[in-house]
């Protein structure tokens, strides 16, 4: 199913190709993408090491440029928009490890604010509310006085996804969020992105390998196979049997009955 754009879809995509060139030839990850995020939504993106997940990740956030078609960003061209511009309507969390963990949460939080402060990067009290709200939504007001190198992994995913929220923007991206969590952390980050997208209104999207959590919690959800993405909600995949060939079944199969996969017998 793919999604057409109406006054709800946040973000959309119009026979998209992603990829890389190389030599002057392009290497097609996947191609002919036709998406639709809305507003509201929790949206999953799945698919085996290798398929394209932070490629399609990358190239949505304007980091990576598109091989053919277009993505657009409320019925804009992403393309069209400048990097501050941007900013205000899409904030990121990446994997990458940060540049100063002598931080402490507040300052790192703060730094969300920054497409909206003056040339000095002062806060006014709209950005120190903004702040204090998103610590308060992600429920880590006791650590703001912490510095960043005395949290645990878990607790440092949560003030990245509060800096996001601190950004005000409609979309929050998120690449591998549950990376080097144990399996009750990786849970509580993807329940609370989903409890995020009710309170907020915000539309997340979240690469992960975490497929069973995915299906679980997720309103929809993008599903990169055979150099195609599919979108769909959990129910409707299922049904699809678009799961069920998603790796070799040697080892593992996907269960239609339960939603999840299982060590073949």
């Amino acid at each position: 199913m793919t999604p057409s754009p109406n006054e709800h879809t946040v973000l959309h995509t119009k026979n998209l190709s992603i990829g890389y060139t190389h030599k002057n030839s392009d290497l097609v990850v996947a191609s002919q993408i036709n998406i639709g995020l809305k507003k509201g939504e929790l949206i999953g993106l799945v698919g085996a090491n290798g398929s394209g997940k932070s490629t399609l990740i990358r190239t949505l956030i304007k980091i990576q440029p598109a091989l053919k078609g277009d993505i657009f960003l409320n019925k804009t061209r992403l393309s069209h928009l400048s990097n501050l511009e941007l900013a205000k309507n899409l904030s990121i969390v990446l994997t990458a490890p940060l540049i100063s963990k002598n931080l402490s949460v507040t300052e790192l939080i703060a730094l969300g604010r920054q497409p909206y402060t003056n040339w000095i990067g002062r806060l006014n009290e709209n950005d120190k509310k903004a702040i204090l709200d998103a610590l308060d939504l992600v429920k880590i007001t006791h650590l703001r006085h912490k510095k960043c190198y005395e949290l645990s992994d878990g607790q440092l995913q949560k003030v990245m996804i509060a800096r996001a929220l601190a950004q005000d923007t409609e979309i929050i991206v998120l690449d591998e969020p549950t990376t080097h969590l144990d399996m009750y952390h990786k849970a509580y980050i993807l329940k609370l992105l989903q409890q995020l997208t009710k309170e907020t209104q915000k539309t997340i999207l979240f690469s992960s390998h975490e497929i069973d959590l995915a299906i679980q919690l997720c309103n929809s959800m993008l599903v990169i196979k055979d150099q195609n993405v599919i979108h769909g909600d959990p129910c409707e995949l299922i049904q699809k049997n678009i799961f069920q060939s998603l790796f070799p079944d040697d080892l593992i199969t996907f269960d239609n009955a339960s939603g999840k996969f299982m060590i073949s017998k």
